[in-house]
């Protein structure tokens, strides 16, 4: 089919979609795990770690509250969690992905807006832009307590949508390594919700939660965009099933 809207707003997440972190996020949930008496090697350690990675880009205080049972455990969690990723991340940074940052100067110049979506806490969100020298490079950047919940929420994407006064939710692109980053673009209702697989999920994890397609890496958004969503490229996803 041809594409028959413009796009105003590009939602793009970040780890593992726009940067690579390495495993820095498996290292400091280990530290979260291990200071609540989950150690590593052990039965629940195993349960807790694979839960973690099904769930990637899920809101991390989220994650822990399912884990843990309670509210006041996974706050605690998630704050271990934090302090052990912003240590980490000081220690070790993180790279972008190749071609992100040419990507969204390219939507840029195209005439979208951007923000840059994480599930991680503000502090760490900044750490990750400013290692980056990205502070400048979106429009808008939020996390879940921007935005009220994280994914698999919608409010982070509605959030940028008020905040950027675009005008129909439909003019909204998201993307996402994650089957998280899909769901929230789906509720959201915007107009197209991209997978990549630079990250967490493979590409039939991404098609079942919805994807319109699933693209190699963020750096082939701009060319899809352009292409007017072409169809039987064997990239389409479940997205047209999902609606239904």
């Amino acid at each position: 089919m041809s594409q028959d809207r413009s796009f105003s707003l590009a939602v793009i997440d970040m780890a593992g979609t726009t940067v690579n972190e390495g495993a820095l996020q498996e290292q400091a949930f280990a530290r979260a795990l291990a200071a609540h008496g989950v150690l590593a090697g052990t039965a629940a350690f195993a349960a807790m770690t694979a839960q973690a990675r099904r769930t990637m880009g899920t809101s991390k205080e989220l994650v822990f509250r399912h884990l843990f049972g309670d509210a006041l455990t996974a706050a605690d969690a998630n704050r271990t969690f934090e302090a052990a990723y912003d240590s980490l991340l000081a220690r070790h940074g993180v790279e972008p992905i190749p071609g992100a940052e040419a990507a969204i100067l390219d939507l840029r110049e195209r005439g979208l807006k951007i923000c840059l979506a994480t599930g991680f806490g503000r502090h760490t969100q900044n750490m990750i832009l400013e290692s980056l020298g990205w502070m400048g490079l979106a429009d808008l950047s939020l996390c879940p307590s921007d935005a009220g919940r994280g994914r698999p929420y919608p409010d982070i994407i509605l959030t940028a949508v008020l905040a950027l006064d675009i005008e129909d939710v439909r003019s909204v692109v998201v993307a996402g390594d994650t089957t998280s980053d899909v769901l929230a673009g789906r509720r959201a209702g915007a107009g197209a919700v991209v997978g990549v697989l630079t990250g967490a999920h493979s590409k039939a994890e991404l098609q079942l939660a919805g994807a319109d397609v699933v693209l190699p890496s963020m750096c082939h958004l701009p060319q899809w965009l352009d292409s007017g969503f072409p169809a039987g490229s064997g990239e389409i996803g479940a997205g047209a099933a999902a609606r239904h």
